[in-house]
């Protein structure tokens, strides 16, 4: 079943309370390299639950600025529906954030931050969010969000992992 995109165009900024999730996770890469990965919207496919069914429908590859509109394609419960991202803020080397302007949420908004530590670097994401019907779906949302950024993590650590075990740099 494909949910219209008419049907899931995202709310201007709410007002009320919004759901948030911040993680951390450090990387055993330089901050350019990591920034670099992130930099390359074909590699969220690879950082999201392969049981999310996520497709990115954009040509690729893309140049990320301030503007630019990527859509995906997601199932959620079984239900095949349009993702469609604004990157609102683009600062190479320290942050973006990307905004969901269509999509299974009534507001979605997602800051990357990165800084340089000892031994790599840290990759922060700061999520708000507004769940649709939220009185219904807030703590399966909130359940299935921290899923998805958990898994996201353990990618990312992977993925700065040369296969021999030792850390990428």
């Amino acid at each position: 079943m494909q949910v219209p995109a008419r049907l899931l165009t995202a709310s201007s900024r709410p007002s009320g309370p919004l759901e948030h999730l911040q993680r951390e996770t450090v990387v055993s890469a330089p901050l350019a390299a990591t920034f670099a990965f992130f930099a390359e919207a074909a590699n969220l496919a690879w950082l999201t639950p392969p049981s999310l069914g996520f497709t990115v429908i954009t040509l690729m590859p893309v140049t990320m600025r301030v503007g630019l509109e990527i859509d995906y394609g997601i199932s959620v419960y079984g239900m095949r529906m349009p993702w469609r991202s604004r990157i609102d803020v683009w600062e190479p080397g320290a942050c973006f954030v990307d905004r969901q302007t269509i999509g299974p949420y009534r507001w979605w908004r997602h800051e990357h931050r990165f800084e340089t530590v000892a031994g790599g670097t840290r990759v922060i994401d700061h999520v708000e969010y507004l769940p649709r019907l939220r009185w219904l779906t807030a703590a399966i949302v909130r359940r299935d969000v921290a899923r998805i950024f958990d898994y996201r993590q353990l990618t990312l650590l992977r993925h700065f992992v040369s296969p021999s075990g030792e850390r990428r740099r």
